[in-house]
């Protein structure tokens, strides 16, 4: 076992998967804190790094393509303090690192781990419920039904429409987008039928983020609904095979034959009885269309 204990967090590493563990001091963000212990098993891994620099370095985990719903909502979004994937090292602990480093790279060799991403989440995305405030809303999310709920700051139109209750079966998509510069952040369910490109300040689906110490929290909320929705990668359902209709059964040709040679003989019987005066003309008519039908 090789493990590491940092004021950021504690990496330990038991040969098949990364137990992380978030650190209590100031430096960590509250994302981070709230998401807890992380097991990152070696299925999920592409590799790891460890970077040095004068005063302390960092290690850093690459998680397969399409392995974690929060990096695949966040896209690269979250800060060093809040990503769950990267570990301060201070400089005198630079040889245990190397050493963690080390052991992990040897269990992806020796189990033939494969770097290319992959069509399922490996890990299975923040715990539920969950309820978060920020921005101009409220999102809470059961696992099931993502609720939206507005405040005093949301637009009056916006908040008008009332709360929303969207279960996961008519979401098609969630984005989560941070703050940056003057430029605000949102939230954003889609919703199959209802899509739409208004701003996130008027969309009933969205909650606007204005760069808030809790505003990294919806980022949780996106990624624990993400891991519900089918993966993007995932192959396409094969469709269902065409319902044919049953073929009418098709006569053996000799017992065909046989039939209408006896028809025919049912004619000429006809036709004998008729002229012989037995069959009246009408009678003869009649019974002669019954024959012909069935020819």
């Amino acid at each position: 076992m090789a493990e590491i204990i940092q004021k950021d967090g504690t990496w330990t590493f038991d040969g098949e998967s990364l137990r992380l563990t978030p650190g209590r001091d100031k430096s960590v963000g509250l994302l981070r804190a709230t998401l807890g212990e992380l097991t990152v098993p070696l299925a999920a891994l592409a590799g790891i790094s460890l970077e040095q620099g004068r005063k302390n370095g960092r290690l850093r985990l690459r998680l397969r393509d399409g392995a974690d719903p929060l990096i695949q909502v966040t896209h690269g979004g979250l800060s060093d303090s809040d990503d769950p994937y990267r570990l301060t090292v201070e400089s005198d602990r630079f040889g245990v690192a190397e050493y963690l480093v080390e052991e992990v790279r040897t269990a992806l060799l020796l189990n033939q781990v494969p770097s290319d991403p992959v069509d399922a989440y490996v890990l299975p995305g923040p715990a539920v419920p969950l309820s978060v405030s920020a921005g101009d809303g409220t999102v809470s999310f059961d696992g099931e039904n993502v609720r939206l709920t507005w405040g005093w700051k949301t637009d009056d139109a916006k908040a008008a429409s009332g709360a929303r209750t969207l279960p996961v079966a008519d979401i098609t998509a969630v984005r989560w987008q941070p703050s940056v510069g003057l430029e605000h952040g949102f939230l954003r369910f889609t919703v199959r039928g209802m899509e739409t490109e208004a701003p996130a300040k008027y969309d009933p689906h969205a909650v606007e983020l204005w760069g808030f110490k809790k505003d990294p929290l919806m980022a949780l909320v996106a990624a624990a609904v993400q891991a519900r929705l089918p993966h993007p990668s995932a192959p396409a359902a094969p469709a269902p095979p065409p319902v044919l209709e049953p073929a009418a059964p098709t006569p053996e040709r000799g017992a065909a034959e046989s039939d209408h040679d006896a028809l025919l003989r049912r004619l000429r019987e006809l036709g004998e009885l008729h002229q012989a005066g037995v069959l009246t003309e009408e009678e003869f008519t009649v019974a002669k269309q019954a024959v012909l039908k069935r020819m």
